[in-house]
Parts: structure tokens; C-alpha cells; sequence
């Protein structure tokens, strides 16, 4: 079936009613430096816990499959532009749409970027624009052998084409809860923005897309994205200003700085050393290294840098594909030593006190409840999407009574700057509950708007003591 662009799925529906159910309420979030203070009166403090082995949109990640080897919260794929531009303004989504469906089966959401030319797979140029006459270059590297070709990329026609793509790539899915990040790709050798040795160095002539054309993508991809978080591969001065991130697709090989062209040596040429507080960083583990650098003692042989902490710290990494954890796997000491690794990427959340007071006055009615939770990150990285923060009141028979969406933004708690976010609930019919009448248990969760997909976890002793994919904030009077 040939989908238009303009069309937007009925999932957003179910998405849109994941805060529809419940009450909305008024809400303050300020950084505090009280988190680290220890106890003041009328706060109780929450109880650390062990991060759980695998939160949404961090760690380590597979490709697309079935895996039970190593845990995990996403899935990674690739696919040609040709599986869903039929012509210049035809679009079957069914490819994207097998893909993520599968995926989000899993409980997991997705990662992925498009491809014009992968070495060793067929061309992924639209039919017709190769029909048309468009210039390809035919190659053996990599061990291509011809199969593949890599295009003229500065040809009108296929400029155009990719505008009218990343335009409809973004109208259908900017937004859609089943796709964690998606990569910028289309340039280059399997979209990775670069066609090495065809580079124009001494001797050989220059394949990959003029500066104005990199620029013409970089900001076709920015105006049609404004909530999907967007990665390309190389830092630069002309991508520094927009609203992407990056992937390090030769993690702890050439990350960090020292020759010049490593990826953190670029970051901080471009001004963009700083930009992961807002942007998201992730990549792939070298292959080479997959397999042996979380072996103890490490013996990786290699002449790059052979550092996974040290990439890590200098980059602020949310993610890394790392198929090896999945097939064939880690076991022993490599595979606790690669759990704390996949551990170390990304965010990780602690509510560290709660405050309560009750017979707060709400509009004309003084049945409310101001509830008050100080938070902190201890991760290296900020949690990139602002998921409905949900309180919710649990009854004697641990059902939920009631629940409030507040307005709290979960991108505003950064590593290293502690919160405190405040919200008053509106109590009003609330029935009084347990034997003394208006005994509550109050809990907290960041809610996946992905239906079926896995919950955020606090790295508290009281997550998922009350329910399952809530974190226990303690007992709450209703007056």
C-alpha cells in the first residue's frame, strides 16, 4: 500500500491518551543544592537502590532481533531509501513500519538511520532517479565488488529527491513514541557521511557531497524534526547551532582527542563540547574492540585509543551499538565487566527526599496536597525526552485512586545539578482511604508513551515496591 506523507497513524491517538486520563496540575521545578544537604524538616529521605541493568534509550544495543543474552532497551537497524520512495512523490511505508512494529513488540523502541549506498548491499538510490540517468560511481572497496554504487550527490535531482524524503520521513513520523533517535545518514558509504578513499586526499578524485549540499540536509532534517532527536556522524561548525546530536561510530578507536580529526578533537574544534547537555552523543563500539576490551585484564591490541571510561567521560555517551553483547555474548568477567560499562552510558535518576503537605487551597477548595521531590542525575548524560511525570495515590488494595500528570521536565535535571520539583494535587473527591480514613501510598513514574514499552527506573530502593514501574515516594494523609 502507497501511504501519502500527509498522513499521521492513529498510534498518536493512544500516545495522546496516555495524559488525557488523568488530572493535569500546576507544577514548579528549580535547581536546588539542598538534594545534598541531608535531612531538614519536613523532608523524608528516599533510600538509594542499584540502577536497573538496562533503562529506556541507554546502554548497549543490537541489531534488530530477539535477544536474551544482554540486557537492553532499543534495537538498531538500516534501510535503503529505495524500500519506501517509489518516485518522486510516492512513499510505501511499509518497510519503516515492519520494522519498528517488530520492534516495539519487544517492549523495546528504535534506533536507525536511511541509506543511499551501503558497501556489499544493493544500491538504495530510488529506482527512478537512477531510471533518470543520475551519475554513479562503482567501486570495489570494502569489499563491495560492485555491488553498490555511490551516487552524485550534488545532482538537482537527487538533492531534490532527499528533500521531499527527509519532508516526509518527518511529517509522518517526528514524534512517534516506537523510534528512540534516528541518525541523519543518506550521505556517503552506509550513510556515514563520508566515502574514504574516495575523499579528493592526493590522488583521488572526491565522491561525497559538496558543502552546500551537506548543509542543505543538515537543515531539511532540523525543520522536519522538532521532538525525534537527531544524530549526525561529524561535528562541525555547520551542524553546531542546529537541534542534532552525534554518533561516534568508531567509539574508544578514535574518540578521544589528540590527532586532530578523533571525534572529541572535532567536537571541540566545532564549539560543541558542551552541546550533550541538550544533544543527545551515542555511536557504535568499534567492532574490533567488541570482543575483547571488556576482557580482564583488557587485551585489545590496537593502535587506537583502546579506552571505553575514558570515551565515555570525555563524550557523555547515551548509547553504543555493540552487537557482540547479544551474539555471540560476554560470559564471566567480561560480561559483569561489560554490564557496568553499558551502565556507566546515559542518565540515572534518584529521588533523594519528598516533601508533603496537606489542606493546601487549590482554586476555592483547600483539598489539595503540595508535594515536593528533590531528584538528581548521577549518569553522565541528561534523559533526552520530556515523558510525562506522573504521581499517582495508591489505595490499602493497591489499586490507583487517583493519578496528576505534572508539568515537571525531566530534560531540566542535568548531571551534577540537583532539582527540586513541586506540584500541587488537587485532592477534591478523592474517597479517604485505609482504617483512619486518608491513608494513601504516593508513587512517581516517568510514563513511555510507547504502549508496551519498557518503564524508566529509578535508581531507588523503593522503585517497584508498591507497582510495577512506579517508584515508592512514601505514605501521604488526604485531609
Amino acid at each position: 500500500m502507497v501511504h501519502s506523507p500527509i498522513r499521521r497513524p492513529a498510534r498518536w491517538a493512544a500516545a495522546a491518551a496516555l495524559t488525557s486520563a488523568v488530572v493535569t496540575v500546576p507544577t514548579a521545578m528549580v535547581p536546588t543544592a539542598a538534594a545534598a544537604a541531608g535531612p531538614q524538616p519536613g523532608w523524608r529521605t528516599l533510600a538509594a537502590g542499584e540502577a536497573p541493568d538496562a533503562n529506556p534509550l541507554s546502554g548497549f544495543i543490537p541489531y534488530a532481533g530477539a535477544y536474551s543474552t544482554f540486557p537492553h532497551s532499543m534495537e538498531w537497524f538500516y534501510l535503503p531509501v529505495n524500500a519506501v520512495m517509489k518516485g518522486p512523490h510516492r512513499f510505501d511505508w511499509k518497510a519503516l513500519e515492519d520494522q519498528l512494529d517488530a520492534i516495539a513488540a519487544r517492549g523495546h523502541q528504535a534506533a536507525f538511520r536511511f541509506y543511499l549506498d551501503y558497501p556489499r548491499q544493493p544500491s538504495g538510490v530510488p529506482q527512478y532517479l537512477l531510471d533518470e540517468g543520475l551519475a554513479t560511481h562503482s567501486y570495489d572497496d570494502f569489499g563491495n565488488n560492485g555491488t553498490s554504487v555511490s551516487p552524485d550527490y550534488d545532482d538537482p535531482r537527487l538533492a531534490s529527491a532527499l528533500d521531499r524524503f527527509i519532508a516526509a520521513l518527518g511529517h509522518r513520523y517526528d514524534g512517534d513514541p516506537r523510534i528512540g533517535f534516528l541518525q541523519l545518514g543518506l550521505l556517503g558509504f552506509w550513510g556515514e557521511w563520508h566515502t574514504w578513499p574516495h575523499n579528493g586526499d592526493p590522488g583521488t578524485e572526491n565522491w561525497f557531497a559538496s558543502q552546500v549540499e551537506q548543509v542543505r540536509v543538515l537543515h531539511a532534517y532540523d525543520k522536519a524534526f522538532d521532538k525525534t532527536r537527531l544524530m549526525v556522524r561529524y561535528p562541525s561548525t555547520d551542524n553546531a547551532a542546529l537541534d542534532m546530536g552525534y554518533h561516534d561510530d568508531s567509539f574508544a578507536y578514535s574518540t578521544l582527542p589528540g590527532t586532530g580529526w578523533n571525534f572529541m578533537d572535532l567536537m571541540l574544534q566545532a564549539g560543541t563540547g558542551d552541546k550533550w547537555k541538550d544533544e543527545p552523543v551515542a555511536g557504535e563500539l568499534r567492532p574490533e574492540l567488541q570482543g575483547c576490551i571488556f576482557n580482564v585484564p583488557n587485551d585489545c591490541v590496537t593502535d587506537g585509543d583502546n579506552d571505553f571510561d575514558g570515551g565515555v567521560t570525555q563524550t557523555h555517551a547515551t548509547w553504543l551499538l555493540n552487537h557482540y553483547a547479544f551474539s555471540p555474548g560476554y560470559t564471566g568477567a567480561a560480561y559483569d565487566k561489560a554490564l557496568q560499562s553499558a551502565k556507566s552510558l546515559g542518565y540515572r535518576f534518584r529521588v533523594t527526599g519528598v516533601k508533603t503537605v496537606a489542606g493546601v487551597k487549590t482554586g476555592t477548595d483547600r483539598r489539595g496536597l503540595r508535594l515536593s521531590v528533590r531528584i538528581q542525575d548521577d549518569g553522565v548524560a541528561p534523559f533526552y525526552y520530556d515523558w510525562p511525570l506522573q504521581i499517582a495515590a495508591v489505595g490499602p488494595d493497591r489499586k490507583i485512586a487517583r493519578t496528576w500528570t505534572t508539568s515537571w521536565k525531566l530534560t531540566g535535571v542535568k548531571p551534577g545539578a540537583p532539582a527540586e520539583l513541586t506540584a500541587t494535587l488537587p485532592t477534591a473527591g478523592l474517597p479517604r482511604a485505609g482504617r483512619s480514613g486518608g491513608g494513601y501510598t504516593l508513587v512517581l513514574r516517568a510514563a513511555n508513551p510507547m504502549r508496551g514499552g519498557m518503564p524508566l527506573r529509578f535508581a531507588n530502593a523503593g522503585q517497584d515496591t508498591t507497582l510495577p514501574g512506579w517508584l515508592t515516594l512514601g505514605d501521604a494523609r488526604i485531609s
